[in-house]
Parts: structure tokens; C-alpha cells; sequence
């Protein structure tokens, strides 16, 4: 495993000082487990020089991991702004899983370029907790025929996503972890 990009400070400083945030109060996350550590993933990277940045980080962390790939997208909200950061930075295609089949025109699932039998994605998201939304995008490009080259979420929240995508068989590398914020780590429930 190597070591963090040069570009993962400015990247860590952008989540933790814009993206985190602690709670007094506790709130309900995507899982129903309770937290007072709240993450916006997207606040942090809100300005295009903010993208910028957190982007070439996951970048320089797939080159890194050897995590090689032609696409880069995830499930539509929390991987949109992200892949198309790495899709800038890298010259890469980008793509969108839609929550929901389109129910008109060419009725897709997946939006962005079109993914081919073959063809090397690497998933993304802003934030994870338990992987269930990647592992929907997962499912998705693979039913085309894609294959995931590797999983970079710009913050994991536990333990819980990279054990689901060892399963898988498929490298799994967060950015920034919960060990990095200092929160609590989701559990696996």
C-alpha cells in the first residue's frame, strides 16, 4: 500500500475544516444508526478550486493503488460532483447511476458516457457509511458489463464498505476515514 497523495492535506483540511461538523444534538444517518458527527461531503468541495483539489487527490490515490480505470462515476447526488471532478483532472469519462430507471427516451440506469462490456470504472462518493449506495452502483455498471477497477470514497465513515467490497474482490481505499476526522466509526449492524 503506498503512501497518501501530496495533494491529501489540502484535501483533508478542505473536509474537515468545511465538510465536518459535530453535533450537540445526535441525527439519524442513512443506515439508522444515530451520530453528532456530521459530514457534508459536498459543502467541502462547493467552488470549482475546492473540486479541484479534493479531485486530483482521489486521483493521485487510484494512480497510486494502482487502481486503473476509463470511467469514473457512482450513484447520482453524492458521486456526481466527484466524478466529474476526477473526470476533469484525468481526462477520464464520467457517468451517473440514476436512483430510478429513466422512463422515457433510451429509459437508462446509467447517464454520462456509455459504459461497455470491458470497461474499467472506478467508483466514487462523497461520503460512506455502509457502502449500500456504491454497492447499488456496483450492481448496475456490472450489469453492462463494466468492471470496477477499484472504490474511492472521498470520506468512509467505519469499517463496514471496504469488508463489503473485499468480498467483491475489489480494492477499496477511502481518501480520508473516520480515523483521520477522529469520530466514531459506523457499526456494522
Amino acid at each position: 500500500m503506498s503512501s497518501r497523495p501530496d495533494t491529501w492535506q489540502a484535501a483533508f483540511d478542505l473536509i474537515r475544516t468545511r465538510g465536518y461538523e459535530h453535533r450537540a444534538e445526535p441525527f439519524r444517518l442513512a443506515s439508522g444508526q444515530l451520530s453528532h458527527d456530521y459530514i457534508d461531503g459536498k459543502y467541502a468541495i462547493d467552488t470549482g478550486e475546492r473540486l479541484s483539489i479534493v479531485s486530483r487527490a482521489v486521483a493521485e490515490l487510484a494512480a497510486g493503488h494502482g487502481i486503473e480505470f476509463d470511467a469514473v462515476g457512482g450513484l447520482t447526488m453524492g458521486a456526481d460532483p466527484l466524478a466529474h471532478g476526477v473526470a476533469m483532472v484525468t481526462g477520464k469519462a464520467w457517468f451517473s447511476v440514476r436512483k430510478e430507471q429513466k422512463q422515457r427516451g433510451r429509459e437508462q440506469w446509467i447517464e454520462g458516457t456509455r459504459l461497455q462490456p470491458g470497461t474499467r470504472v472506478l467508483l466514487v462518493d462523497d461520503v460512506i457509511s455502509t457502502g449500500g449506495s456504491t454497492e447499488i452502483a456496483f450492481d448496475r455498471v456490472t450489469a453492462v458489463g463494466a468492471v470496477v477497477a477499484g472504490v474511492i470514497p472521498m470520506v468512509d465513515r467505519g469499517d463496514i464498505a471496504a469488508k463489503r467490497f473485499a468480498k467483491r474482490g475489489v480494492p477499496f481505499v477511502a481518501l480520508v476515514s473516520y480515523r483521520d476526522l477522529g469520530i466514531e466509526p459506523v457499526k456494522d449492524v
